[in-house]
């Protein structure tokens, strides 16, 4: 499925318009930055992963040929530089995000409300540390960024019916049960 936009902005940036790629990187930079996030539980290792991404999509963009959609094409290359990433770091703390956003409350609510947020975020961040990488990447990639077992298929090479079984298992262990 081929979208027209898409190639278009992929031709003008191959024939040397330096805006269609930043209007490309506009459109994915976000999804790359929150996928790696989940993946390595940080800002900055996130960030540098992300940054890493964009050099080989505007390397390798010349190499496009639209077999498949470009949101899969990146996200493959998004969950290959994750999956380095944390091989050569070895990270065992995953999704730590210990930087919440400053806020002002209102009233004592609004300081419970945000205790039982954080609570529950970190409560989903445990159960996510847990699983292993497959499952946590496939858990990920269907529940947070809403890919099909399709695009996960093309994104990891893995099996339809593999995937859909550590989904499985993922929500079990998530669920405890």
């Amino acid at each position: 499925m081929v979208d027209n936009k898409e190639k278009e902005l992929v031709n003008s940036f191959l024939n040397g318009n330096e805006s269609s790629f930043n209007e490309i990187i506009k459109n994915y930079q976000k999804n790359i930055y929150w996928h790696a996030r989940r993946m390595v539980g940080n800002h900055f290792d996130a960030d540098e992963i992300t940054q890493e991404v964009i050099i080989v999509i505007y390397k390798k963009l010349k190499n496009f040929r639209f077999q498949s959609t470009l949101k899969t094409w990146i996200y493959k290359i998004t969950f290959s530089k994750t999956l380095n990433f944390l091989r050569k770091q070895k990270l065992k703390k995953i999704f730590n995000f210990s930087e919440m956003p400053n806020q002002s409350f209102r009233n004592n609510e609004d300081i419970i409300e945000n205790f039982e947020q954080k609570e529950k975020i970190e409560n989903i961040q445990n159960k996510l540390k847990g699983l292993p990488n497959k499952q946590r990447e496939v858990f990920i990639l269907r529940h947070f960024e809403e890919l099909s077992y399709e695009e996960i298929s093309q994104i990891t090479g893995k099996s339809i019916g593999g995937l859909k079984a550590n989904y499985f298992h993922a929500i079990k262990k998530i669920l405890g049960k």
